[in-house]
């Protein structure tokens, strides 16, 4: 069916049965949307459209323009509400036919309108982080590279390329040559691109196919298009077409499921939604649509005045009738966004970064996110706590103060690759890369159903029981010859900026610590710090050594990976041997922190000077070796994306499988508020509350019997998000801590410390019982509560 004229041949049924086919095997059970806000930055315009209510003239305007103050009142209201988009949309040329406008511009210091649209899309930019889409129609070069430098994306529709359109008669910027010169310039500048056709013009299907053959020859040649519009034609009163029939349902779905077959697979397809009735949206979905374009909670379509957008609740039950789920986007697609350095320039990309989720989507938790800025920190213990200035965001971040939004419990439903693959989990098969990389994926109800399987294999590995251990974090020192970036707690020797006063405990203090902990019921002390440069090896082993003599009991859990490794290296001994000289001191096992994420690709970015993926799974090796447990943690949401995710789950099991040494995994979303990667405007806000779900839900699945327990950081996720995950495969709550700096350093606002009876609250919530454990997940048995004098 690749053929044009064979196409042009099929029943409706046909097209759109093969265009179905393409849309999913491309992009699976997704349907994407921009929330935006729509500013109308002037309505006048020297076309005259036969279809068109949106030029107006000056008489009818109480403005030639909107001021920069009506803008940023617009994009506000916008990001207040969650929008991720500014779409600028305007006439085209107006100073060239009215001398309102020319007035207007000169009085107000800008050469022209695009001179003005890029002032107003970097205000808008700079104040609300709102990413700006401008449709500006046909434009010369320069005009085009001016916008590329304040716009994550720029569109023009090409409507039709059939030069004798009576619709088109008074408009001399929609000559078919003008159009085409503007879409190739587009790709010749390397701009994410966004084009279309308006269907039921007085166009033919043949004019059409011509159109969407134009369209993906340029995209050939450049690779831009990001999506195609496919928009049918409605009639308005008091223009030259008033009494034009509008483009009948079946020609428009034609049209829809022509444009999938004919575009090349990777260019997303829209339709707008609020210019079809709420029960046709299934069939532009079966026709191949693949995005809904931009809908806004704020401002009405003002091309289209008459059509209000729908509600997102509408759309999304509308979406999830045919089988399929919605998510947000930017207006810059996932595939652009994930290859910045090619498709936006340098001062939109931390911008979009910003915004984007682990997959190059938008963030997907409610809220705004205005730009981030920060001005000191103010010592917390021997941490420190960061000092935001400026409007505060209100969607949920890992280590923030907002409870996440509720996804669990929540309505369970999946299809297509989803279903295919928990149908598998649920038989019992195994999960490899393309499976785990595709419940990575879920959206909407796919997320629910994949936190169920991952709690059903819960409650048949583990059981109900919640269980925690008693503990005390011990970092004895913040001093840290390794530069990892986003590390907010390690300061160099001479360091007095943001994160506080560097420090080293003594010995004498950190068993003070440790005999304090035991006295207040702790059974386990859990040490780690950074990499002194006056350690020599023996530090750890002394520490261990001095804790185990003055409290015999206590289990010591201690020494990063990067520890071991450099405590070795610079007493010139083997792992092997350096690891059994901690174990005869009184070391009993490792925390499994400094993996990070365990791919090469990102530590070279996160932590370059620091020990390779290797390496780490090498030192656990040994540890294993000679008898000392471990656990696996993974540090996501900075600059990693969900592939990455898998081969650190895939490396671990493993390594598990071959030595049975793991006694658990545990999820550290990343916390961005002061670490420096985020701060030089190179990482994400850690992840979205969906990826943290998803995260334990799937590492549950991809673990399965292999790693039997699951744990969740509430110091990073708080109390609220860890009970939402005992229903997604957790069964671990971690450690009462006592005092936790490395989080608080880079700006978690949790507490430094949970009572037992918190964490039985936090079970009794979700109906579960809760037990205290050993580190190796053993009974504690006569032992009093924390807090209670033994």
């Amino acid at each position: 069916m690749d053929d044009p004229d064979d196409l042009a041949r099929c029943s409706t049924t046909e097209l759109v049965a093969a265009a179905g086919r393409r849309r999913d095997d491309a992009f699976g059970s997704r349907i994407t949307y921009s929330p935006k806000v729509f500013i109308p930055l002037t309505r006048l315009c020297r076309d005259r459209c036969g279809y068109c209510t949106y030029a107006t003239a000056p008489r009818s305007l109480p403005g030639a323009y909107l001021t920069p103050r009506e803008v940023l009142r617009i994009a506000s209201r916008g990001a207040e509400l969650g929008c991720h988009e500014a779409l600028f949309t305007l006439g085209e040329q107006p100073e060239a036919r009215y001398p309102q406008a020319r007035e207007w511009l000169t009085e107000h210091g800008y050469a022209s309108t695009v001179d003005y649209l890029a002032a107003m899309c970097e205000l808008v930019l700079a104040e609300t982080g709102l990413l700006p889409h401008t449709n500006a129609g046909a434009i010369a070069a320069d005009e085009l590279a001016a916008l590329r430098r304040v716009s994550a994306s720029q569109g023009m529709m090409i409507e039709s390329l059939r030069p004798d359109l009576p619709a088109h008669r008074g408009a001399p910027d929609k000559a078919p040559a003008r159009r085409i010169q503007t879409l190739e310039e587009a790709g010749r500048q390397r701009i994410a691109f966004t084009t279309g056709l308006l269907v039921g013009i007085g166009e033919t299907e043949q004019d059409r196919i011509a159109a969407l053959r134009a369209i993906a020859a340029s995209h050939a040649r450049h690779g831009h298009v990001q999506e195609v519009i496919v928009q049918n034609f409605l009639p308005k009163p008091h223009t030259a077409m008033s009494g034009a029939p509008a483009c009948p349902h079946e020609e428009h779905i034609r049209a829809v499921a022509l444009a999938r077959l004919l575009l090349p697979v990777d260019v997303h397809l829209q339709a707008p939604p609020n210019l079809s009735e709420p029960g046709r949206l299934g069939a532009l979905i079966a026709a191949g649509v693949d995005d809904w374009g931009g809908v806004s909670p704020v401002t009405a379509d003002h091309v289209n005045p008459e059509r209000p957008w729908p509600a997102i609740r509408a759309l999304r039950a509308a979406t999830e009738l045919t089988g399929h789920v919605l998510a947000p986007r930017l207006p810059v697609h996932p595939e652009f966004a994930r290859a910045a350095d090619r498709w936006l320039d340098e001062r939109l990309r931390f911008p979009v970064l910003d915004r984007s989720d682990a997959e190059g989507l938008g963030r997907d938790d409610p809220g705004a996110h205005w730009p981030e800025r920060y001005e000191a920190a103010g010592n917390v213990g021997t941490g420190a706590e960061v000092v935001q200035i400026g409007r505060r965001s209100t969607a949920w971040y890992s280590g923030a103060g907002t409870d996440p939004v509720l996804l669990l419990p929540g309505r369970a439903a999946a299809s297509g690759a989803v279903r295919e693959v928990l149908d598998g989990v649920l038989a019992g098969q195994e999960t490899g890369h393309d499976e785990l990389l595709t419940l990575f994926g879920a959206r909407g109800p796919e997320v629910a159903a994949v936190a169920e399987a991952a709690d059903e294999i819960r409650r048949e590995l583990v059981g109900e029981d919640v269980t925690f251990v008693t503990n005390r974090n011990i970092n004895y020192t913040n001093v840290c010859t390794f530069r990892c970036t986003f590390c907010g707690f390690s300061k160099g020797p001479l360091s007095l900026n943001l994160r506080g006063t560097p420090y080293l405990l003594t010995i004498d203090e950190v068993v003070a610590r440790a005999r304090e902990a035991w006295e207040l019921g702790a059974t386990e002390v859990c040490l780690q710090g950074g990499i002194h440069p006056k350690f020599d090896g023996n530090f750890y082993v002394e520490v261990a050594r001095a804790i185990h003599e003055a409290v015999p009991d206590l289990h010591i859990h201690g020494f990063t990976a990067l520890e071991v490794r450099e405590g070795a290296r610079r007493l010139g001994e083997s792992l092997e041997e350096y690891l059994c000289r901690l174990r005869a001191a009184g070391l009993k096992s490792l925390p499994g922190t400094a993996a990070e994420i365990l791919d090469d690709e990102i530590r070279a970015v996160l932590c370059p000077d620091k020990l390779n993926t290797e390496q780490w799974l090498d030192v656990h090796r040994t540890a294993h070796r000679i008898g000392l447990r471990s656990n696996v943690t993974i540090m996501f949401g900075s600059v990693e994306h969900p592939e990455h995710w898998v081969r650190h789950l895939l490396r671990t099991r493993a390594l598990q499988r071959e030595t049975g040494g793991f006694t658990e995994f545990v999820a550290l979303p990343f916390v961005h508020m002061a670490a420096p990667v985020y701060l030089k405007r190179a990482a994400r806000r850690g992840p979205t509350w969906r990826e943290a779900l998803l995260l334990h839900a799937v590492a549950r699945i991809a673990y399965r019997d292999d790693i039997p327990n699951i744990q969740a950081s509430w110091v990073k996720l708080g109390p609220v998000g860890a009970r939402q995950l005992l229903a997604a495969g957790v069964n671990d709550l971690g450690g009462t801590l006592m005092d936790e700096n490395i989080s608080r350093a880079a700006g978690a606002a949790h507490g430094q410390g949970l009572t037992p009876a918190d964490f039985a609250d936090i079970a009794a919530a979700v109906g579960r019982p809760v037990r205290r454990r050993t580190t190796l997940y053993g009974e504690v048995s006569g032992m009093p509560v924390l807090g209670e004098a033994r």
